[in-house]
């Protein structure tokens, strides 16, 4: 589990993303895409095309790390692109403690 402090926002990048990218590319995406400081505090988190793929930046204050997860069986449930390419949402209303 990721030691996230209260407060830290979750950017969710609508769409799929390209799962061959790195850090140091994904935050150029945040960069520009999201027009979002990657080393804010904030989490971003991208999902590949598959649907079961799905990577976490983030920069605690000390460095940035990136996550990835990919699901056995499955797929994640992700957002559609309404009107842009980022969704914000709080910690709390995604149920973690």
């Amino acid at each position: 589990m990721i030691p996230v402090p209260s407060g830290v926002r979750i950017w969710i990048a609508t769409g799929h993303t390209d799962m061959r990218r790195g850090m140091r590319s994904l935050a150029l995406q945040v960069q520009q895409s999201f027009r979002r400081d990657p080393h804010a505090g904030d989490l971003y988190v991208f999902r590949g095309r598959r649907g079961d793929l799905c990577k976490i930046l983030w920069h605690d204050g000390v460095g940035m790390s990136l996550y990835a997860k990919r699901l056995e069986r499955g797929k994640y449930i992700w957002p559609s692109a309404v009107d842009g390419v980022s969704t914000a949402v709080r910690f709390q209303s995604i149920g973690a403690e």
